[in-house]
Parts: structure tokens; sequence; C-alpha cells
């Protein structure tokens, strides 16, 4: 399914071959996200993500830069994590060199001129601005508060406002050198094209160059914050809830076990939540639960939007599906029905250049190992009953449970009272 090739103080270059592809997809996985700051670099990394964008050598400006791909009708961006930081590009197949020359620009060549820096600050100030008036992202932030704590895990990615106007030029171009080098760097190429042409035009484009990467500091003990964190808003005519528990780090041996548990319980319109809350209470219109995981800790959480007066009934849903996993097996009917939606999930993704070079250069920049299709597909089938409520029961317990609400004050009251499992 994939070849890869480490180049000498280069990238890692991982392909995976789609014959008659019309298109091509190269993800590159800068291995330098917001879990690297420190509390005064606090956003360094999403705005290095956001500067790059800017002005390179080869292409000067922003415009520049879209119209090298989007001018061929491809697409692009570029998201922060706080493990790493991806760039990705898809483009007509002819067009692969120059999709990967753009890539190389953005991370190995960036302007980093002080006037767009200095610009950009009001940019990032309006987007930190734009999801802390949104309740349900402002929910999330103050979930991976409540979960993570204070630290480099729990901080919002973006940074604050005064941090990002305070944030100094050297500040940032110190964090590009020591962390946007070619050697830190995984490429992943997905279409009808071969490894050796893959290599070649990562080579070309990125270049040698190795840095001294700081680690990260080990995650705390979860769950590290408050056990809830409830915010008043007087004109909000939805309330946003946030529950969750601490969870498994990335490529715990449970890890598929985890994901079965997940769908199970809220991925998907088939999910528990999705029938009990929206379906059968009328509860919410939008209810769903995911997964966090980090190297060394992860968190399960459930997100819905509520009328404010039946916050505490919405509440009591939750923790009630969420005793119900840890009390009784999945039955068999249901367990097959999750498998057949896991692996045909991944089955379809495979089909699109963009999916497969996410899982295949993901995985080799994240992960223990890559996975193919078809072992990932074992792992989802090797899934039993009792491994999903034997893990339920491991997590799902009093002291690991998390909440975070935003809605009218008055709706708020009695909330973390009522975070308690049912027996």
């Amino acid at each position: 399914m994939f070849e890869r090739t480490a180049l000498p103080a280069g990238p890692r270059v991982i392909s995976a071959r789609l014959p008659g592809a019309r298109s091509v997809s190269i993800a590159a996985y800068v291995l330098a996200g917001s879990r690297l700051e420190t509390p005064e670099q606090a956003g360094v990394a999403h705005f290095m993500e956001h500067i790059t964008f800017k002005g390179t050598q080869r292409y000067p400006s922003t415009r520049a830069i879209s119209e090298a791909i989007e001018g061929v009708g491809g697409s692009f961006n570029a998201a922060t994590d706080r493990e790493s930081t991806v760039y990705w590009v898809r483009v007509p197949r002819r067009e692969a060199d120059r999709a990967m020359e753009v890539l190389g620009e953005l991370i190995v060549r960036p302007k980093l001129d002080k006037a767009e820096i200095d610009g950009e600050r009001a940019v990032i100030v309006e987007e930190i601005r734009s999801y802390l008036d949104d309740p349900a992202e402002y929910a999330q932030i103050l979930f991976q508060l409540a979960m993570f704590g204070e630290g480099a895990l729990g901080r919002e990615i973006c940074g604050d406002e005064d941090g990002i106007r305070a944030l100094g030029v050297d500040t940032i171009r110190g964090f590009w050198r020591s962390t946007y080098r070619p050697a830190n760097t995984v490429v992943a190429v997905a279409g009808d094209i071969d490894h050796a042409s893959s290599v070649e035009m990562a080579g070309a484009a990125f270049g040698t160059g190795n840095g001294i990467v700081p680690g990260f500091a080990a995650a705390p003990a979860l769950p590290a914050g408050e056990r809830a964190l409830l915010r008043a808003r007087r004109d909000a005519s939805q309330a946003q809830l946030v529950v969750g528990v601490p969870a498994l780090r990335r490529d715990h041996p449970d890890a598929w076990t985890l994901a079965m548990l997940n769908a199970v319980l809220g991925d998907g319109m088939s999910s528990r939540l999705f029938l009990d809350l929206r379906e059968a209470q009328g509860l919410a219109y939008d209810v769903s639960s995911g997964l966090v995981d980090y190297a060394d800790a992860g968190s399960l959480e459930i997100s819905a939007g509520v009328d404010p007066e039946r916050l505490p009934a919405a509440l009591d849903a939750v923790l009630a599906e969420l005793a119900r996993l840890r009390d009784e097996p999945v039955p068999d009917d249901e367990l097959s029905k999750t498998k057949a939606y896991l692996a045909g999930g991944l089955e379809l993704r495979m089909d699109e250049t963009r999916h497969l070079a996410s899982w295949i250069g993901g995985q080799e920049a994240l992960h223990d190992s890559v996975l193919t299709l078809e072992e990932a597909l074992a792992k989802v089938e090797a899934v039993e009953a009792a491994d999903v409520q034997r893990l339920a029961g491991e997590l799902f317990v009093d002291d690991g449970l998390r909440l975070t609400a935003v809605g009218p004050a008055r709706r708020l009251r009695g909330l973390e009272r009522r975070l308690r499992l049912p027996a």
C-alpha cells in the first residue's frame, strides 16, 4: 500500500500509489506543534502556520502562493495541532512538481517579514475572538482546560489576545529555525505517481538540514483541571455542553477498542447518543462523541447543543449512555453494524488522494507504525464486546468526569452536582 524513504538530513517520504487517480495530494507534517511552546511562546506554532503563507523566497506574496495552486485548479491549506503542523496540497496529477515545490517553499523558505508578522497579529486576534464568541468553540476550549489543565495541552492552540500582541518577531523566527527543518518533516504523497518520483521531488523541494528540536514536557495526570467550568452567556438561545473522561494515549494497545467504543457511543447517526438524545428524546439537534489522543495522554469527549432549559436532562442522558456501556455488553448485531461502519469508512477514504495522504502521513509522523488498510480492517474486526465493556468500566468513573457548559447563568446552576454516573 505504501513505500517509505528517509532522506539523509532531509524529510521522511512516504507514498501510496493510486492507479488511475487524476489528482495528487501531498501532506507535509512538521513535527512541531503548540506542545513545544513555553508559556511565553504560547501561540507561536499557530502563528508560524499563518505567516508562512505571507510570502516565500520564490513566491513573495500571499497572492503569488495562492495563484500557484489555485491557478491550476488545486486547493491547499494548513492546520496546527499540539504535536504537529500539517500543510497539504491537492492538484491535478500533472502539477505534482508544482505542489511539492510550494510546500517546500512554505516550510523551508518563508520570508518571515517583520511588517507581515506585525500585520498578521490583528488577523489572529480576530480568529481568537471568533472562537470565544462561538459558544460551541468556547465550550471546547474550556473542556481542554478542564481535562488537561493550564499547561501546553490545555492552552488554546491559537494563544490569547494579549500573548499574540506581545509575541516577539525574534521568538517567531527562532521557533522556525529550530523546528521547521527538512529532517523534522514527513512528506506523504498519494496519487498515480511512483515512489521514486515522490522522493526525487521531495528532495529537490525541501533540501537538507537538521535542527535541535526541543522535547515536550510529559502530560499531567488526568484529569488535571477543575471538575466543571461553567460560563454564562445572557443572550444564548442554545446551551453548549461538553462531557468527557481521560482516555488513552496514541498507540495504546486498546486504541482500536476505544475507536469501537466511541463509534457505538457517538460517531454517526446510528450511534447511541444520536438515536437517544436526538431521535428518541429530542434533547439536541447536534450530539456526538470524539477522541483526542497525544503521545502520552488522551480523552473521550461528548458535545451537544441543547435547549438551556433541558441541560439537566441532556447531561443525565449522556451519563446514562456511559453507564450503559459500562454495565452491559454491546449486543452482537450492534457490534457487527459498528464494525461495518468503521471498516467501510476506512475503505471509502482510501479512494480519495487527500484522505490517503493524510492516512499514511499522519501514521508515519505520529504513530509507532504505519498500518496498511488490510491491517487496520483486521484490528477493527478483532474487537469483541467484552473488550468494549472492560474498557468502558476502566474509563467511565466518577472521578474522571469533567464538564463544561456555556449558556444562561440560571440554567447552569446545579449541573456540577449532577455529574455522577448512575449506579
